[in-house]
């Protein structure tokens, strides 16, 4: 009875895996069969390398909106890495019990407030901000960075407190015992050999922000060009498609299925590159 129960257990598992692998190729499947579709009425390097997006005159360019995405994505993650880095350093080192479980409480809670409270906030709080302090319209790329970088805070800070916590104590005993203090024990011995932990967390919290949609359009301006300062306006990837599926027909709907394809092998390769660093760092 015991061995049934046991390979029932088995077996559903792996069917549970396979499943998800079909849903993957699945996905894959359609965006390949219909985007393609598109890209070869358009062309590839004038749907990946022209700048023009305007559908009204059957000019389908997505490359403002890469440029975009990148843009907003790394400025996230420059605003976040160093402010969720050191949070975890602080949380795995130096919080008390009595103030570690508030701490960690907050963290979790801003992992799961849904992206249209972080877009009301950035609206309400971010944009008025920048608009009064540069005097421009204030729906920017900066004020997408600011949100984002915000919104990936808790994938640094957890996985990163989850590494640094996983290296071996003797590094810590040993370097204090050799007369280094405790700041540098922590950045010269516990953190480089956390690396490949924090690495990873940086990557996931990348392919977060890349695939984000409602906070961004809420606060950038959703202009389809290529944006020359962090205070300009400017649409990404997601945006594009969300903005205008609603009403697309033809090759215009093709167009931002393809854009859906791009958007997907961008994050495919991001987790190709988790994958490396986590076996070789």
């Amino acid at each position: 009875m015991k061995n049934k129960r046991e390979n029932f257990a088995k077996y559903f598992f792996a069917f549970c895996a396979i499943l998800s692998i079909v849903f993957v190729i699945l996905i894959f499947a359609f965006l390949i069969k219909t985007g393609f579709s598109g890209i070869s009425k358009i062309g590839f390097l004038d749907f990946i390398g022209t700048n023009r997006w305007k559908p009204i005159a059957n000019a389908y360019g997505i490359f403002p909106m890469i440029v975009t995405t990148f843009y907003i994505t790394f400025l996230a993650l420059i605003i976040a890495t160093p402010i969720g880095l050191l949070s975890a350093i602080y949380l795995a080192f130096y919080a008390k019990k009595e103030y570690y479980g508030i701490l960690k409480q907050g963290i979790n809670l801003l992992a799961s407030i849904p992206s249209v409270v972080y877009g009301f906030f950035g609206v309400m709080v971010i944009v008025p901000f920048i608009r009064d302090t540069f005097r421009v319209s204030g729906s920017s790329v900066l004020a997408g960075g600011i949100v984002l970088g915000i919104m990936i805070l808790p994938t640094i800070i957890t996985l990163s407190e989850t590494s640094l916590r996983g290296v071996d104590k003797s590094y810590y005993e040993g370097a204090l015992g050799l007369g280094t203090t405790k700041e540098r024990t922590i950045f010269t011995v516990i953190v480089p050999a956390a690396k490949s932990g924090v690495i990873t967390s940086i990557i996931l919290a990348m392919g977060r922000a890349i695939g984000e949609t409602m906070a961004v359009i809420m606060v950038t301006g959703n202009q389809a060009r290529i944006p020359l300062s962090l205070l300009e306006g400017a649409r990404t990837l997601t945006s594009n498609i969300v903005l205008e599926m609603g009403y697309a027909t033809g090759l215009h709907r093709e167009s931002l299925v393809a854009t859906a394809l791009v958007l997907l092998v961008i994050t495919f390769l991001v987790n190709i590159v988790l994958n490396y660093f986590t076996r070789k760092v």
